[in-house]
């Protein structure tokens, strides 16, 4: 049976967050397309390695279910049972409708794994070899859900289903998370790549976020921040809106168009040095910059 390794790194409109890395990070919940991003980078490996002990070995290609009481899926699920299990917690939250469930119970241990879902990106994905839009969005959903810190922000996710539905927005969502960040995408089912364009003009040298892989990346290809992510510029030079200018119906990188998910922020999880707060992502120092932010974090000792 051939795995996806989903390093999907690394979310139709729906508030959101990052994907979290603990097991007890299993209850997230998703209202209208509202998430919380958490999932750390580290380990988001494409080809499957991990760079901080969080290996994203994914689902099979045939199907979300994936076979579930079959020996290969129950092996590979022993590999890494905590990590596995959060993986899929997105994976399912990301592919299936709000009130649907996939579950399991482990044959060599009795415990039961109940994975619910939420935006319904590919609500139709089971059983089955994924459409090459299956792929895309899903692939969308756990770039956009991905964190470099690990941490959990609220984040607004926009755009379309694989059917081509756009999900369904939150009241007060565009002027709650009123923020442009980024639009994600590209197919790393099979291995295109996982793509990020930024949809804003707030990055600069004192500006900081716990979602530094979408507002802090600056030269094109390849990041440093966040790698395997692949920066490929801003979003207004290659993507083209929906007729509301809310969300990007698709995105095009290497001559390729794939379907993209965009993602919005509350202000307040946006960091400018000088604000008064010494944030996590500032340090200290005699400048003005979020490596040396005098005028939050103070002169370093």
């Amino acid at each position: 049976m051939k795995y996806l390794l989903a390093a999907l790194l690394i979310t139709g409109c729906a508030v959101d967050t990052d994907l979290r890395t603990s097991s007890s990070d299993e209850d997230l919940t998703s209202t209208n397309g509202l998430s919380l991003n958490g999932m750390s980078l580290n380990g988001m490996s494409l080809n499957g390695l991990s760079l901080n002990g969080t290996s994203l070995n994914g689902l099979s290609l045939n199907g979300l279910d994936l076979g579930l009481s079959t020996s290969q899926f129950a092996t590979w699920f022993h590999g890494d049972p905590v990590n596995n299990a959060m993986q899929l917690s997105y994976i399912v939250k990301c592919a299936k409708p709000s009130g649907s469930t996939v579950t399991w119970k482990d044959p060599a241990t009795g415990t039961s794994y109940s994975w619910p879902g939420g935006l319904g990106l590919a609500p139709l994905w089971t059983n089955r070899a994924m459409t090459v839009a299956e792929q895309q969005v899903i692939s969308a959903c756990l770039m956009a859900h991905a964190n470099k810190y690990g941490v959990h922000v609220p984040i607004a996710v926009e755009g379309q289903a694989a059917d081509g539905t756009v999900i369904a927005r939150a009241a007060n969502e565009l002027t709650d998370y009123s923020s442009r960040e980024a639009a994600f995408f590209g197919n790393t089912a099979n291995g295109d790549g996982a793509y990020v364009c930024l949809d804003h003009n707030s990055a600069g040298p004192g500006v900081s976020s716990a979602r530094a892989c979408a507002l802090e990346m600056a030269p094109k290809g390849p990041s440093t921040v966040c790698p395997p992510l692949i920066f490929a510029g801003a979003c207004s030079q290659i993507c083209t809106p929906d007729a509301t200018k809310t969300y990007y119906t698709s995105c095009t990188a290497l001559g390729k168009t794939y379907r993209p998910l965009a993602t919005r922020l509350q202000p307040s999880s946006i960091y400018h040095c000088g604000d008064g707060v010494c944030q996590f992502t500032e340090h200290c120092g005699s400048g003005t910059t979020v490596d040396s932010c005098k005028a939050d974090c103070g002169l370093c000792p």
